[in-house]
């Protein structure tokens, strides 16, 4: 039971970190087309990041 609680909070936190991402990107598609890609990426890299902490802290 106390691992399904951490699985749920990991599930929550990837969902966010996602749609975070998804948000960044619409935006900086909408605002400038033409570094678009360059703002991908580092949003991409920003949640992979993210993602690396998170797993940190549940060991």
């Amino acid at each position: 039971m106390h691992h399904s609680g951490f699985r749920f909070i990991k599930g929550a936190v990837t969902g966010m970190a996602i749609g975070a991402v998804a948000a960044t990107v619409g935006t900086a598609m909408i605002k400038n087309k033409k570094g678009f890609k360059k703002t991908a990426g580092k949003a991409i890299r920003a949640v992979g990041d993210i993602m690396e902490n998170v797993q940190y802290m549940m060991r």
